[in-house]
């Protein structure tokens, strides 16, 4: 038997998105007070990492979130408690965009032959 009547969910646009990830990160600010920063500097660590095979891919990446978070390029190899609160929330703001846009990827990427 099919469960009828209207739909829980509804799709969203890029945008919606990604306004609705950046008011979530608001408010786990203000109800828990989670602090944000040491999982960003464990992030951008690992990103960091000269061990990596994908070392040079993942400084790019890094180059890419920072440049969306218009945060001046001699200001990108920085630690993060080095960052003005500005910029840390511009950052959370352009990773949640990121992750917006990356829901959207084709779920079967294969390699062009």
């Amino acid at each position: 038997m099919a469960i009828e009547g209207t739909a829980a969910t509804t799709p969203l646009s890029p945008g919606e998105r990604v306004d609705g990830l950046n008011h979530i990160a608001e408010l786990r600010a203000k109800v828990f007070g989670l602090n944000i920063e040491p999982e960003l500097e464990r992030f951008i660590n690992d990103m960091r990492d000269l061990r990596d095979s994908s070392y040079q891919q993942n400084e790019r990446a890094l180059a890419a979130i920072f440049y969306m978070a218009k945060i001046p390029a001699d200001r990108h190899s920085v630690k993060i408690n080095e960052l003005t609160t500005d910029e840390r929330r511009a950052l959370v703001q352009a990773m949640n965009h990121f992750r917006a846009v990356v829901s959207l990827f084709p779920k079967r990427l294969t390699m062009p032959i």
